[in-house]
């Protein structure tokens, strides 16, 4: 059984940083793209960031240079490094592990809420 379990969100001022993880079991995670999505209360589901099985990432510009993806293959981790927060960025945290032909995100966290105060 696949289970992807979040930790690191919490309350932060704006400026600050914070470290999301994502730990995955029951999945061959060095075969499998992981990605960062974010839904805030009203909005739509936004993806954040990804790392591919290649280790190559891509991020929207709302987050680019502020927010960093990095996957250990060895922990079955990926990792979302938060910076520069703001409280536009507030919201539940999820990550996402999809088989690269599939298209899209086969398996998901239940997420962990970012708070970021202004």
């Amino acid at each position: 059984q696949v289970q992807l379990v979040e930790s690191g969100g919490g309350l932060v001022q704006a400026g600050g940083s914070l470290r999301l993880s994502c730990a995955a079991s029951g999945l061959h995670f060095s075969r499998y793209n992981m990605a960062w999505f974010r839904q805030a209360p009203g909005k739509e589901r936004e993806r954040v960031a990804i790392a591919d099985t290649n280790n190559d990432t891509a991020y929207p510009d709302s987050v680019k240079g502020r927010f960093t993806i990095s996957r250990d293959n060895a922990k079955n981790t990926v990792y979302l490094q938060m910076n520069s927060l703001v409280p536009e960025d507030t919201a539940v945290y999820s990550c996402a592990a999809g088989w690269p032909t599939y298209g899209g995100m086969n398996y998901w966290g239940k997420g962990t809420l970012v708070t970021v105060s202004s």
